[in-house]
């Protein structure tokens, strides 16, 4: 229990974020397939992955492709401390992959 706890506020902080920056977001429900978080804005779409670790480094199973339904398909790591990264989806992800979410929302935003 506490683990879907975790995990539903680290969905809830990114859903926040990407609406701070004028998205608009939907979350799966249940979060029981390959997304927990959709984006839209301006016609563009992003699904997501949320994870979650206090690790310095995360190894991801699931769904490995950079597009879904032809849309991009994004792996967002909250790392802890501030430290939340998105990138395209990675057998094996550390607090330097990919790029800081509030500097991804700055530029495509």
């Amino acid at each position: 229990m506490l683990n879907k706890m975790k995990g539903y506020r680290v969905e809830r902080k990114v859903k926040l974020d990407f609406i701070k920056h004028g998205w608009k977001v939907v979350r799966a429900g249940g979060s029981l397939g390959e997304y927990d978080l959709i984006a839209f804005k301006a016609g563009r779409c992003i699904f997501m992955q949320i994870k979650s670790t206090r690790k310095g480094r995360f190894y991801y199973y699931g769904y490995m492709d950079s597009k879904y339904a032809g849309f991009p398909f994004k792996l967002v790591v909250d790392f802890g401390r501030g430290s939340v990264r998105i990138l395209n989806p990675s057998h094996t992800v550390s607090p330097s992959d990919g790029e800081d979410l509030q500097k991804y929302l700055e530029t495509h935003s």
